[in-house]
Order: C-alpha cells, then sequence, then structure tokens
C-alpha cells in the first residue's frame, strides 16, 4: 500500500538559490509529522510546493512528489486546483492576513463549499456554522457574520481551521498555527488538531515551538538551511538529540531554565563586552509604582483595581490572555493611555497625573520594546537615522551608532540598512537598541520574542539579561510564554479579565499556584517531552 504523501530527493531553486535540498520524507493517514527549522531552514517552501505552490520563480524537483495516486509535478492546474481544500488543507500562520479584512469569516469558511460542492446557499450556510462550532468557535451563527477585526486571535485562528477543514481533507498542513496565541486558546487549537488526526487525517505541522511539537507530533523531521539533518521518533529526537543542531535548537528552550542561566552558548562577553566590573550593583529602589489602576473603553472594564511595585534592578512578569488587560496597563504605564482612576508614579514622582509638558522631559527614562519591531520603525529610515533619532543628546554621532549596535550584538556596518532588508532577531536587536538610546531607567517589553524562532528568541532573551546587569536596567515584562515569563522575571502577576488574580515571586506562583486560573494557565502550557 501506498503512503499517503511521498516526497523523495525534492529541491527546490529560486534563481541560483538553493533553498529546498535534497528532502525525503512519506506520510500515513493518521499520521503527524512535525517539520521544525529556524526561518529560512525551508520548511514552509517545502509545504507549500506540497500544494504545488512553491512560488513565483521557483525550480522544483523531485524523484517523486505525490499525493495518493497524484503527480503533483505533472498534475494540471485544474487537478492541483481541486486538490486544494478537497483532499489537502491549510492552515496559514497569522490568522489576520490568511483571511480577507473586509469579508465576514462565514463568507471565507463557505467558499471551499462553494466551490467544491453542490449545497444550496441555506445548507451551505448551516454546514459553516456546524464547521464553526466544530472548530471551538463559541456563537458561531454571530462570529459569522463578522469581520475578521472584530474577532480575537484565537478566534480567528479557529475560523482559519474551520475552513481548512471545510471539504474533510485527508491531508492537513498547519504552518505555524499556534504562533504568538495564549496558553489556553494555543492548548485548545492543539486539542482540536489531535482530535482530526485521531479520526484518520495526516497532519504535516510546520513549528519552531518544540513544545507544541512535542505535544502532536509521533515523528520529527529537523531542518536547517533547506536540508533534513536529522529525522525519528518525537520522543527520540527530542529525548536524545544526534545532530548539533537539533541539540542548539532544544538547548534554546527557556522552560524551566533558572532565573539568570544563558540559553545560548555565546558568552554574555561576546554580546554586549559586560566585564564583572560593569554590573550595576543596584539598591531595592521602587522605580515604578501603580497605585488601583483603573481604565474603562464604554462599559467595558479593561483594567480593574491593578497595582504592583517595580524595583531597580528586576523583571515583574505580567500574564494572561488576550483581552486581560496586560497591554492597556502597558500603555496606562507608558502614560500613552489615562486612568480612569488610581496612579502611576515614575522614580518617586507622579506620572499619570503629571502634565505632558512635565512628562515630555522624563520620557527618556521609560521605553518601550514590542512585537511587531518591523512595523514600529519608519520605513523610510535607515537603522542608523532610527538610532540617531533615539539618543537624546541631539547631536549624535556614527561613534554613537556603532556602539549601540556593538551592544546588542550588531555588526555597525548594518547602519546603512533600512529595517526591510534585516532578519527578524535582527529587527528586534535595532528596536532594543532603541529602547536603550536615552539610557531609560525601565523599558516595557510588551511580547518581544513571541513571533521569534526558538534560537533567535534565545538570543534576544540573553541580550535582555546581559543589559540589565549592566545597566541596571528594570523589566516590566508581558508575555502569553509561560516558559519565557518564569525565565525572565523575579516577580510575576497573572491576569484575568482586568484584575490581578494571584502575585508574587516567580518560582512560588509556578510552584505553588494559589488561584484555579493560575493552574489552568500552567496545565494548559505544551511542555518538552
Amino acid at each position: 500500500m501506498n503512503p499517503l504523501l511521498t516526497v523523495r530527493d525534492l529541491s527546490v531553486r529560486f534563481g541560483s538559490s538553493l533553498v529546498v535540498d535534497d528532502v525525503s520524507f512519506a506520510m500515513e493517514p493518521g499520521e503527524c509529522l512535525a517539520i521544525v527549522g529556524e526561518s529560512g531552514s525551508g520548511k514552509s517552501v517545502t509545504a507549500r510546493t506540497i500544494l504545488g505552490l512553491a512560488g513565483v520563480g521557483a525550480t522544483v524537483a523531485a524523484s517523486a512528489l505525490r499525493f495518493d495516486e497524484t503527480d503533483i509535478l505533472d498534475a494540471s492546474p485544474r487537478r492541483l486546483r481541486s486538490l486544494r481544500g478537497r483532499e489537502i488543507g491549510l492552515i496559514s500562520q497569522g490568522a489576520m492576513v490568511a483571511l480577507d479584512p473586509l469579508v465576514p469569516v462565514g463568507r471565507e469558511v463557505a467558499d471551499a463549499l462553494r466551490i467544491h460542492t453542490s449545497l444550496t446557499p441555506k445548507q451551505r450556510q448551516a454546514r459553516v456554522v456546524e464547521l464553526l462550532t466544530e472548530a471551538g468557535v463559541p456563537e458561531p451563527g454571530l462570529r459569522a457574520s463578522q469581520r475578521p477585526d472584530e474577532l480575537s486571535g484565537g478566534l480567528r485562528q479557529r475560523a482559519v481551521i474551520a475552513s481548512a477543514i471545510a471539504l474533510r481533507p485527508r491531508l492537513l498542513i498547519a504552518d505555524e498555527p499556534t504562533t504568538a496565541l495564549d496558553t489556553t486558546v494555543q492548548a485548545g487549537i492543539l486539542d482540536l488538531l489531535e482530535r482530526f488526526r485521531a479520526e484518520g487525517t495526516a497532519i504535516l505541522l510546520i513549528s519552531h515551538d518544540l513544545a507544541v511539537v512535542s505535544r502532536l507530533a509521533s515523528r520529527i523531521a529537523v531542518m536547517e538551511k533547506g536540508r533534513i539533518v536529522e529525522t525519528g521518533a518525537t520522543a527520540e529526537v527530542l529525548g536524545a538529540p544526534q545532530h548539533p543542531y537539533t541539540r542548539r535548537l532544544i538547548a534554546a528552550v527557556p522552560t524551566d531554565r533558572p532565573r539568570g542561566s544563558r540559553l545560548t552558548d555565546v558568552p554574555a562577553s561576546a554580546v554586549v563586552d559586560v566585564p564583572a566590573s560593569a554590573v550595576v550593583d543596584v539598591p531595592d529602589e521602587v522605580v515604578l509604582e501603580a497605585s488601583d489602576l483603573v481604565r474603562r473603553f464604554g462599559a467595558r472594564l479593561a483594567v480593574d483595581d491593578v497595582s504592583f511595585t517595580l524595583q531597580r534592578g528586576r523583571t515583574l512578569g505580567v500574564v494572561g490572555e488576550s483581552g486581560s488587560g496586560k497591554t492597556t496597563v502597558a500603555r496606562l504605564v507608558l502614560a500613552l493611555e489615562h486612568p480612569d482612576a488610581g496612579s502611576v508614579s515614575l522614580l518617586g514622582q507622579p506620572w499619570s497625573s503629571a502634565a505632558e509638558a512635565d512628562r515630555r522631559t522624563r520620557r527618556p527614562r521609560i521605553g518601550a520594546i514590542y512585537q511587531d519591531a518591523l512595523s514600529s520603525f519608519d520605513p523610510r529610515l535607515t537603522v542608523g537615522q532610527i538610532l540617531s533619532d533615539a539618543l537624546t543628546s541631539g547631536r549624535s554621532t556614527r561613534a554613537d551608532v556603532s556602539e549601540l549596535l556593538d551592544q546588542v550584538g550588531i555588526d555597525p556596518a548594518l547602519a546603512k540598512r533600512r529595517p526591510r532588508h534585516l532578519s527578524g532577531g535582527q529587527q528586534q536587536r535595532v528596536a532594543i537598541a532603541r529602547a536603550i538610546a536615552p539610557r531609560p531607567d525601565i523599558l516595557i517589553c510588551d511580547e518581544p520574542v513571541s513571533s521569534l524562532d526558538v534560537s533567535v528568541q534565545a538570543q534576544v532573551l540573553d541580550l535582555l539579561d546581559d543589559l540589565q546587569r549592566r545597566h541596571g536596567l528594570s523589566y516590566l515584562f508581558i508575555t502569553h510564554d509561560l516558559g519565557v515569563v518564569r525565565h525572565m522575571s523575579d516577580e510575576v502577576l497573572v491576569m484575568r479579565d482586568g484584575r490581578v488574580l494571584e502575585s508574587g515571586p516567580t518560582e512560588d506562583v509556578f510552584t505553588t499556584p494559589r488561584h484555579d486560573y493560575t493552574r489552568e494557565l500552567i496545565a494548559s502550557a505544551p511542555r518538552i517531552g
């Protein structure tokens, strides 16, 4: 009996660049194979090639590229169109990009039914509600009439899944299906995919998240620079990795790594040049205090009686689902929103209640690093111009910019480039350089590594640790990733529906959680092994 999917000696070129090199694997019904690796490793191109969508200018060669009895390389465009959706489904990374922002999600889910079935409009409408229900969307009738921007990230991703399973495909390609989603939402989507697999659907999982892979996949193929460097049963590859690249990927995962331990094998001195004499000895000074913060948006209470303190040189983590109030708290702390009640003080002085003219002179003392670094830059400016603008002296020199880039581990020669020509990791390092340029006391880190590959994430987390030790920085670290927050934080707040449900030293909260919601979050987090 032939495998459901056969890939043998697959190579994909774009011009002279070989992005997939001699890749081979096969899949059976009801099996989940995970392809893992960093951005640029070739895993997504491999997945798109299976769909006959390698891309404009691609040259594809293979000894065999076959889905059941269909030779994908020889198939007509009409046959490939019928294959997509009906027999091979795709869950794309980034539901906001995958969904048409102007179209209700119900109509988007119905497209596959309209194209591939003879159902009447009324029957399609009923089937859409069934599919959204199956994908775990609450109030499916209402949600079907809403546009993507009216849904949370988790609901958008479930709508993409509903569209992908509409025709009950035999193979489901899931390309980073849970990236940047909250822990509990991620757990629900993984449960859904596991149910499909148990019902006989083959799943090709493309991911850089080894904890997600550990939970769902039966086999793993590790890709580096277009080649599969290691493959085998999930427990074997993750438990006893043979290839150095696989070992580096696993070592970079922050889960269960103690606070202050390095995630990469690059010494701190090679990143930011931190000799022992340069490490700042910080007192227990409170640099940021929030008291009884309240923020309403219409009838919705986004932040409800939130209080905390942040000491110099320490990190306070804030975790919770989307809509829990984490980012609104960050905006209140940055004085980008005004509290309806309560107050924020910065370095012992009123902050939220101060006049903007007074705050403007003190704004260099508090900075921010955001999730999407690229969208936070002016696309017209080079890296050097961005950093020159951030330096408070008003007369920055090329040497000042070079020193900043050295501190974050970037070649100063890249100062002449625009951010869009940098990798994701380099963009985030530039964002960090911009944030530390005015020599702040506090940095608000809002999901700073959630969209990065595990190895790049590890480099950025190590960099933030090194900079904290060198400059005595204090971090308010907002994330949905429990492994990251446990590794980075000295204390942690757990938020839900605008309220702080639990707070305390990080290890106390993780080892002996008091609130049911905290226990649910910790139990929902995927882990390696």
